[in-house]
């Protein structure tokens, strides 16, 4: 196989190869490395090579699985490879080695893939772009100058690169789709209980954050997911049933859907234009292929769910921060600035807040609820605004220093009172203001590849279902795809910018 057809190739087809015989597992993985070597300098998409395992499981002539022979990258958090180091970003992290595979691991290993590397990721996974200060900036195939999002940044910018056809990712508040838009490639966040986590963790954030993958083509997502997803009695959520395997329902077409779209936002005022020209474009070829689609006001009050995203988030970070202290013996110079600030404000909050925050969140489930009595899918643009310039979000060293001595001395109050809660709404949030409502009601959520801007950067829309409507998105997602192909254009990604 050729370096060109490799690319060409989505994970289906070269597990179908691979069935046949037509190409061996130790071909694609050279083949894989190989285009690593050739972009990654470039990228910084993958932060660690995982080679012994990969050599040993690509010249297994007893390798099976739907996917046997599939390179394949995790992602550096939430995804741990048992005999590796876990960094998720955080020097604090950097040589705590983990003892065994993380779940959504191993049934990656058992689906036959081939894992050769961990992606990069920001610290803790805290923020909507891939920049840590021990991993260094992620990049976006399509230009380097600009994010391929995060916080699975890593993995969508090895997808679009073609380095691999799909990579493992997960979703706390947008970390599936937000690189999806970002690249030009389809991520579904799966319903509350159905993405495995553990051994090493409970599902973090109370079950808002969900495990998947980001693709290329929509089977790839759908026979992935197929592979990772089901029961673990020693799961804190369990999702709804699922008899039928997502490869098998994208085989036939949604019937008529009544669809409501919005580029609305309280955090985002005025949607860049490109964004309003994506959901404009989506909603009327849904309305082409005979779904009823009509503009509507959003479900929810997005600026209210920020504050009590946000409020929730801090509170796990500071009980992240706290733990991998105790547990390491790490100190504050073991942490970034800002994730330092957010466990701070977390710390000073106390439990009442978060606890009201919690208790808001049934507000948001009821809301979409009564919206899903009308119609199947809430459809908006995945981002506000095309992927951002590399560093453009970067805290100030006088903001970094500040944030620095707040922590030490214990003063999140005074940050609080300061406002910097409603500037990291605006700063973190503000581009990418539609993703957190399918986390906080553990609704699934996909980004479709649908809009290129007129600079050439990809920016997805997303579609938001009832809990347990993973399938249908899936099918819809499908049918979107054959009536404006996207997987043609990741060709462009193969010598990035």
């Amino acid at each position: 196989m050729r370096p060109d057809e490799y690319v060409e190739h989505d994970a289906t087809a070269l597990a179908d190869l691979v069935r046949t015989k037509e190409v061996t597992a130790a071909e694609l993985l050279a083949l894989a490395r190989a285009r690593r070597d050739e972009v990654n300098p470039r990228l910084n998409a993958i932060v660690r090579d995982i080679d012994v395992d990969a050599d040993a499981r690509a010249t297994d002539p007893d390798l099976a699985g739907p996917f046997a022979g599939v390179p394949f990258l995790v992602k550096d958090l939430g995804q741990e490879y048992a005999g590796l180091p876990t960094t998720s970003g955080c020097r604090a992290l950097r040589h705590e080695v983990a003892t065994e595979h993380a779940l959504v691991t191993q049934r990656f290993l058992d689906a036959g893939l081939v894992v050769f590397g961990k992606t990069n990721t920001p610290e803790l996974g805290a923020k909507g772009v891939t920049e840590s200060e021990l991993l260094g900036p992620a990049r976006n195939p399509w230009s380097t100058a600009h994010t391929p999002g995060g916080s699975s940044g890593g993995s969508g910018a090895a997808v679009a690169a073609g380095i691999v056809p799909a990579a493992g990712a997960n979703d706390g508040g947008g970390s599936v789709r937000i690189p999806a838009a970002c690249n030009g490639l389809v991520g579904l966040k799966l319903s509350r209980g159905l993405g495995p986590y553990g051994p090493q963790t409970g599902e973090v954030m109370f079950g808002m954050v969900t495990q998947g993958v980001v693709s290329r083509t929509v089977r790839d997502s759908a026979g992935l997911l197929d592979t990772i997803i089901g029961p673990d009695l020693r799961s804190d959520y369990q999702g709804p049933a699922h008899d039928v395997p997502f490869a098998e329902q994208i085989r036939s077409a949604p019937g008529k859907l009544r669809i409501g779209w919005s580029a609305s936002s309280a955090i985002n005022a005025a949607p860049d234009s490109e964004a309003v020209a994506a959901v404009e474009g989506a909603a009327e070829l849904l309305a082409e292929l005979g779904h009823e689609v009509e503009q509507v006001s959003p479900p929810h009050d997005d600026e209210a769910l920020a504050r009590d995203f946000l409020t929730i988030w801090f509170a796990q970070v500071y009980g992240q921060v706290r733990d991998i202290k105790k547990r390491t013996g790490a100190g504050d110079a073991g942490f970034e600035s800002d994730t330092l600030a957010m466990a701070e404000i977390g710390r000073a909050n106390g439990a009442a807040p978060l606890l009201a925050s919690l208790a808001n969140v049934t507000s948001y489930v009821h809301a979409l609820a009564r919206f899903h009595e009308t119609y199947d899918y809430f459809l908006t643009p995945t981002l506000a605004k095309p992927p951002l310039e590399v560093l453009s979000t970067v805290t100030s060293p006088g903001l970094q220093r500040a944030s620095r001595v707040v922590a030490r001395v214990r003063a999140g109050k005074i940050l609080n009172a300061s406002g910097i809660l409603d500037q990291m709404i605006s700063d973190n949030l503000g581009w990418v203001p539609y993703t957190q409502l399918a986390n906080l009601t553990g609704r699934p959520a996909i980004s479709v590849p649908l809009h290129w801007t007129a600079a050439g950067l990809p920016l997805g829309v997303q579609l938001v279902g009832r809990l347990g409507s993973d399938g249908d998105l899936l099918r819809l997602a499908a049918q979107l795809e054959e009536a404006q192909p996207w997987a043609h254009r990741y060709r462009a990604a193969e010598h990035p910018a």
